[in-house]
């Protein structure tokens, strides 16, 4: 046996992979792929098969593989000081520096980071932090938050609740309360399809209000929205939404928690999602672009607002009963400054902006007039293409046919990666923000010619 034999044999028998079909995978009914390598765009498998990652991993690796900078920097502090926890007051220089980095490049009005290791865990501390605030006002009856149908928020049991995918919950009891689902802003779908978007998103505002008026307001604690869906098939903001959702919340007196574990750190072409859409949150949640996942770090970034009344909760009820043991982890804490100071040397949220703007272009003119492709949108570097059996009457797939993931298999095939999206057939692509022209218009060529192979 070869150790690549070796090694598929293992990983059939041993490895419980996440998102994966079980059975198929133990069986050997599906291929399963040993990454050994990768370089800029590019990663390698055990094969010596190269292919162009047009998906950073899962949204994840904003400045590019083989950063030495970011290697370099773990390798130091895993020398140095491989562990110390974050209770009672203790830190670190990488976690104290980290910190400073972040609330410098947040928006206006933010005050303290909490660090966890994945955005499902930071989403969690959120809802903890939410009903905390509210215990401490004096409103234990404002607990229900309200996210958004095809909406990611994470997969654990509250923010499986808060994702409003499906594959994320049936078979698991959830969504559990108090969380409620509202419309998506998925102006593409939307049912009346005369209304502009402006109007559309005035019925997004619309419906939110129908539900906190239904809940009542005086239950209703935060609203929970990716400044751009992500998962739920990269889905910009309709014009108007952000601002008219926020007058709404502002009205009943609603947290809003900005998920931008995608969007933060320049994935749209701004340092945030919440700059670059007009947010004014209460909460932020981050991650993957944080560390560009060369080792896993989240945080929940706390406004002033927030952090006055959690103060003020300490100073009443003593030390904070919430904590993670590897909460501000040293090692991932220094990933996270190297990362920052990458992302600033080689001006990637600059690039993200201008070649993102450039591959939605350059996919719109090679696939734009196709019969079969009904919408091409995103924003920065994130960009997806949604196929429809009729474009005119916008007559959607069945979803048996599968589509979309035999587009992202041809793809593949043609080692290039992009992902199908969840509950529609929908080809997406984040690739990382070092991104050139040249190695878009790769991507664009190897897109025509899976969809050519798919759907002719």
């Amino acid at each position: 046996m070869t150790m690549s034999n070796e090694l598929t044999a293992w990983d059939r028998d041993h490895f419980f992979h996440p998102s994966t079909h079980m059975g198929q995978h133990a069986r050997g009914e599906m291929p399963n792929r040993i990454i050994t390598s990768a370089e800029g765009v590019y990663i390698t498998d055990t094969n010596g098969r190269t292919s162009l990652d047009a998906f950073a991993g899962l949204y994840c690796v904003n400045a590019g593989y083989g950063r030495k900078k970011i290697t370099d920097a773990i390798a130091a502090q895993a020398g140095n000081l491989a562990y110390y926890h974050a209770y009672v007051g203790h830190g670190t220089q990488a976690s104290i520096t980290l910190s400073k980095m972040i609330i410098d490049r947040a928006p206006k009005g933010m005050s303290r980071v909490y660090f966890g290791l994945s955005g499902s865990d930071a989403n969690e501390t959120n809802i903890k932090l939410i009903w905390y605030y509210n215990n401490i006002l004096g409103r234990p009856e404002k607990k229900k938050i309200i996210s958004r149908w095809r909406g990611y928020h994470g997969s654990g049991v509250m923010t499986g609740s808060l994702t409003g995918l499906s594959a994320f919950q049936k078979l698991f009891d959830l969504p559990r309360a108090p969380i409620l689902h509202t419309e998506a802003p998925y102006y593409f779908r939307r049912a009346d399809r005369s209304m502009t978007e402006e109007q559309f998103s005035q019925h997004c505002a619309d419906k939110l209000e129908e539900m906190i008026l239904a809940e009542g307001p005086e239950t209703v604690a935060a609203f929970v929205g990716e400044p751009v869906l992500g998962t739920g098939g990269i889905v910009p903001p309709p014009a108007g939404y952000w601002e008219k959702i926020q007058a709404v919340l502002k009205k009943y007196d609603i947290l809003l928690v900005a998920d931008e574990v995608i969007t933060g750190f320049g994935r749209l072409g701004s340092m945030f999602g919440s700059d670059h859409y007009g947010i004014t949150p209460d909460l932020i949640t981050i991650a993957k672009g944080l560390t560009s996942a060369y080792a896993p770090l989240s945080g929940s970034i706390v406004s002033e607002k927030m952090w006055n009344v959690l103060v003020q909760g300490s100073d009443a009820m003593g030390p904070i009963g919430h904590g993670w043991t590897y909460s501000a982890h040293p090692i991932c804490a220094a990933a996270g400054v190297a990362n920052l100071e990458v992302v600033d040397e080689l001006d990637l949220v600059r690039n993200a902006g201008e070649t993102g703007a450039y591959f939605k272009a350059q996919l719109k003119a090679a696939l734009g007039d196709h019969a079969n492709v009904g919408d091409i949108r995103g924003e920065g570097l994130m960009v997806a293409i949604e196929f429809v059996a009729d474009r005119d009457d916008r007559v959607f797939f069945d979803a048996s046919q599968k589509i979309g993931p035999q587009i992202a298999a041809a793809l593949a095939e043609r080692d290039v990666i992009g992902r199908a999206m969840p509950e529609g057939d929908i080809l997406g692509f984040a690739p990382p923000l070092c991104l050139t022209r040249e190695e878009a218009d790769k991507i664009v060529g190897v897109a025509v010619e899976a969809v050519e192979a798919v759907l002719g």
